[in-house]
């Protein structure tokens, strides 16, 4: 992990303070950005977020498909807590804390944009951290490779469908063309151009070209990642500002549902015998989120001064420190998970 990225909540918290600050400076100035739109997509943030996620993406090898029955276990642990236990659990927390718990200390219009902001955030599992996470816990690389590739080739068709039915659940009107475009502009194209860009690398100068390529643009997905907050707490600010404990409340379903769906993947892959470099990687990808997606996917549906944007933007903020969090008790329990393989074999 990179300086840059190991003190990413650092950053996080600049753009706040920066982003607060421009956007009380310069109303006018960021106003405009904000009627920048085409069919509800705020042409600037898609154009960040491109630079957010298309590099990263340009890490996947779909190549890796062919290897998902060698750690078959892990596979199919990671793939029911990312698809069967994660959304669910997300929106249930949710409905509990922002709906019913911490009612009475949030604004009042906003309790269901947070409530969506919730969803859109567990909906996709992450594709491009969980790189370092898995790395962090002396994970399976091949293992880590294929499951990324598969859960991106099931997100194409799952998120917008799992979104849908929570939004639907939660009572929120579910602009079906707006969700569509969000799927098609954040996950369709990325992919696409990450692939061919991928292709064209390998095609000219092999792995070498494609490394040093990766290499080079990495800096370029933080960067636009960062961009991308300084407008969003340009256009919070004044809420954040009356009530600078939302933050703090919105977080706690999110540390809840990390906690409990990475502590679920672990126990499951001891219970079914799988190693722990798969067990690892398997808990972090479980409980990690494609925040990227989810920033894009909350500013096209509900907009850049929504409650669903700041909840992501929330997701952002606490991601790194509490996966790190994760990956010291992975390391650190190797040992008890381990005597467990044992007695069951």
């Amino acid at each position: 992990m990179s300086i840059f990225e190991r003190y990413l909540t650092l950053w996080v918290f600049l753009c706040i303070i920066v982003g607060v600050a421009l956007g009380h400076f310069l109303p006018g100035f960021f106003g405009a950005i904000s009627a920048m739109e085409v069919a509800r997509v705020n042409l600037p943030v898609a154009l960040l977020i491109w630079f957010m996620i298309i590099p990263m993406l340009v890490k996947i090898d779909f190549a890796a498909l062919g290897q998902v029955t060698q750690h078959w276990r892990g596979i199919g642990v990671t793939l029911f807590i990312n698809w069967a236990v994660k959304p669910f659990s997300m929106a249930l927390l949710g409905w509990f804390f922002i709906g019913y718990l911490f009612r009475s200390w949030l604004p009042a219009d906003q309790i269901d944009s947070y409530i969506a902001g919730l969803i859109l955030l567990a909906a996709a599992p992450c594709t491009a951290m969980v790189f370092v996470w898995s790395n962090l816990t002396r994970g399976e690389p091949h293992f880590t490779l294929s499951q990324v590739a598969l859960n991106d080739v099931i997100m194409i068709v799952a998120f917008a469908p799992i979104v849908a039915l929570l939004l639907g659940l939660s009572a929120i009107t579910v602009p079906w063309q707006t969700l569509l475009l969000s799927v098609a502009l954040y996950i369709i194209v990325p992919v696409i151009a990450a692939q061919a860009i991928r292709r064209v690398m390998l095609a000219s100068g092999g792995e070498a070209a494609l490394q040093s390529l990766l290499k080079a643009i990495q800096p370029v997905s933080l960067l636009a990642l960062l961009a991308t907050l300084v407008l969003l707490f340009a256009f919070q600010g004044q809420q954040i500002l009356a009530q600078p404990a939302v933050i703090a409340l919105i977080a706690v379903p999110i540390l809840i549902q990390v906690y409990f769906n990475s502590g679920l993947a672990y126990l499951l892959n001891r219970w079914a015998g799988e190693q722990h470099c798969v067990a690892g990687p398997s808990a972090l990808i479980g409980a990690s989120n494609f925040f990227e997606l989810a920033v894009a996917a909350a500013i096209s549906l509900f907009g850049l001064n929504s409650g669903a944007a700041l909840a992501t933007v929330v997701g952002v903020l606490i991601e790194v420190p509490v996966m790190l969090s994760v990956v010291w008790i992975v390391n650190n329990s190797k040992g008890w998970y381990e005597r467990g393989l044992k007695v069951k074999s």
